[in-house]
């Protein structure tokens, strides 16, 4: 679905901003309590500076799929990522939302529970059993159960990369952020062996604010980091 992905956009200058360094994604923010969440109107104008050639996912957490449908249709939405819970207290976002945010992919973010990924298997293997599963997983760092939408994602800490590995892949492409900046998206990615970065704070000069040259850095770093993989 992307292979760079650069979330939490707030204005079309840096939509535009970002395609031009060569991301083939961007993240327009839906969540309530987060410091990257945007107007209607300013998600409008952020995916009409997108290039068609660059995705716009946009990226809710505990919503209803109607209400994701009708934000998507609005905007003009590419994807869907669904960052919540995937259990438990707090903002969850449920398996049966993939069945009902057909057609539009799917991108559900996951965390590394103590069990490693076997929680997000049980929600993936759910999901399809309801209908459909998501198309996409992005591995987000930790954060403690029950932590309310605002404290989802966007906060700079780190997956364990290690521990990543050692939880073993899944059956659908995987992104992994949390913490990926230009010095060490690269590291990520050979680490990791994933073919997909996703970023937010780690190119920015404030919450919500991107900056050009942390963004350039990040993209053609991550491009030199596949293509050496590639070999």
């Amino acid at each position: 679905m992307f292979h760079v992905k650069i979330c939490g956009v707030t204005t079309a200058d840096d939509a535009r901003m970002i395609a031009a360094a060569g991301a083939d994604a961007i993240g327009v923010n839906f969540v309530p309590g987060s410091p990257r969440c945007v107007s209607m109107e300013a998600a409008r104008a952020v995916a009409a500076a997108a290039p068609r050639d660059v995705l716009v996912v946009g990226v809710f957490a505990g919503a209803t799929a109607d209400e994701i449908v009708r934000v998507a249709r609005d905007v003009g939405l590419g994807a869907i990522q669904l960052h919540g819970h995937l259990d438990g207290p707090g903002v969850v976002d449920a398996p049966e939302l993939c069945a009902a945010l057909a057609p539009l992919p799917v991108v559900r973010a996951l965390r590394l529970g103590e069990d490693g990924l076997a929680g997000a298997r049980r929600w993936i293997a759910e999901a399809r059993t309801l209908g459909r599963g998501p198309d996409m997983a992005v591995v987000d760092a930790a954060v403690a159960p029950g932590t309310g939408s605002g404290g989802l994602g966007g906060t700079g800490a780190a997956v364990d990369w290690e521990r990543l590995v050692a939880a073993g892949g899944l059956d659908i492409p995987m992104a992994i952020a949390g913490g990926l900046t230009p010095a060490n998206v690269s590291a990520a990615i050979s680490g990791t062996g994933l073919g997909a970065v996703d970023t937010a704070s780690g190119v920015e000069s404030a919450p919500g604010r991107k900056d050009r040259e942390k963004v350039m850095a990040f993209v053609a770093a991550a491009r030199r980091a596949f293509a050496e993989a590639a070999g």
